[in-house]
């Protein structure tokens, strides 16, 4: 006759556990009575694009001002229309590449045009999201989380006409950013390394080299939906990552066909204030990554070993998603 085996007791929480426990409560109660209004920089500037304006000139547009990403408006309806990311770009090289005899037709698209590329190459649809800068940021950040966004532009309506109008786009790196600037007291509470947090990605990583040509890269993001590919040595050392923003100068003027020139030429034409590479062990507590975020430009974090071999890579999605999430508090 079997006997049942009572399951072992859970180890009784630590003191790091509670203190880690209060401190993510006290920073998502702080995120339920902030609004995305509070998170704008002392100064900032805003450049909406028309979604009528050609893909070409808008290009262009991005290069000349040295941004990422600008929101969508539909001038003839008077609404948000989206968010152009690096991403579109990447859709457009595609249809390129998968419909060569219509390259005549690139200098003719339009952005309002995305959503007939995704279609004809068969890729996901975008999803953007927009919310009133009013609402909690705690609501906020759990729809952007919710879809594949990595920033949210905020939409207010005028009063008197009744018209949406866009006040700012607030990224995923301000959010954090705000909290650890704001919560530090909270973060220098988070003792567990991210890998007892299992946070970010350790295996199946998609690497490239310094020869391998930028056309390859793209392929790896777009089959695998990712957004940076580490550049290793032959040792698997890191050297760099190449990141989705980094196809926008390798593109200028419609240069497509430079997209065969290398990983090494196309991180040279980066612009001089990029935020650069930012690396972290699997035995670094989350306080320290905070810290790093409150002092530094992150956008990602790649996890190395002592030889600063590739180990796996942490992204603010990743750190958000805990700090919202996670079931620890």
């Amino acid at each position: 006759m079997a006997t049942a085996v009572a399951p072992e007791p859970s180890p009784a929480p630590t003191i790091h556990d509670r203190e880690q426990t209060q401190g993510l409560q006290n920073i998502r109660e702080f995120l339920k009575v902030r609004c995305g209004y509070d998170v704008f920089p002392l100064s900032f500037r805003l450049i909406v694009l028309d979604h009528d304006l050609l893909i070409k000139k808008s290009l262009n547009i991005m290069i000349q001002n040295s941004i990422v990403s600008a929101p969508l408006w539909d001038s003839q309806k008077s609404c948000f229309a989206g968010t152009l990311t690096a991403t579109d770009y990447i859709n457009v090289i595609q249809y390129y590449y998968q419909f060569p005899d219509e390259m005549y037709k690139l200098d003719q698209f339009r952005l309002s045009s995305l959503p007939d590329i995704e279609k004809a190459i068969g890729a996901s649809p975008i999803e953007t999201i927009s919310v009133n800068p009013l609402m909690p940021l705690f609501d906020a950040i759990k729809q952007m989380l919710s879809t594949r966004a990595r920033r949210i532009p905020l939409i207010d309506v005028d009063d008197e006409t009744g018209k949406g109008w866009v006040v700012s786009v607030i990224t995923q790196y301000r959010i954090l950013k705000f909290i650890a600037v704001n919560n530090e007291h909270n973060t220098v509470l988070f003792k567990k390394t991210v890998r007892e947090l299992n946070m970010g990605t350790y295996k199946n990583i998609a690497t490239t080299r310094m020869d391998n040509s930028v056309l390859d890269v793209i392929h790896q993001m777009v089959a695998r939906n990712i957004s940076c590919v580490p550049v290793v040595d032959d040792k698997g050392r890191v050297l760099n990552v190449f990141e989705a923003v980094d196809i926008i100068p390798c593109i200028k003027g419609g240069m497509y066909e430079e997209l065969n020139g290398t990983i090494g030429d196309a991180l040279c034409k980066r612009p001089d204030d990029s935020p650069g590479i930012y690396t972290c062990s699997e035995h670094d507590r989350l306080q320290s990554i905070f810290d790093t975020i409150r002092k530094s430009r992150v956008h990602r974090l790649i996890v190395v070993d002592d030889d600063n071999k590739l180990k796996g890579v942490i992204s603010l999605s990743d750190i958000l998603t805990w700090v919202l999430l996670s079931e620890e508090a």
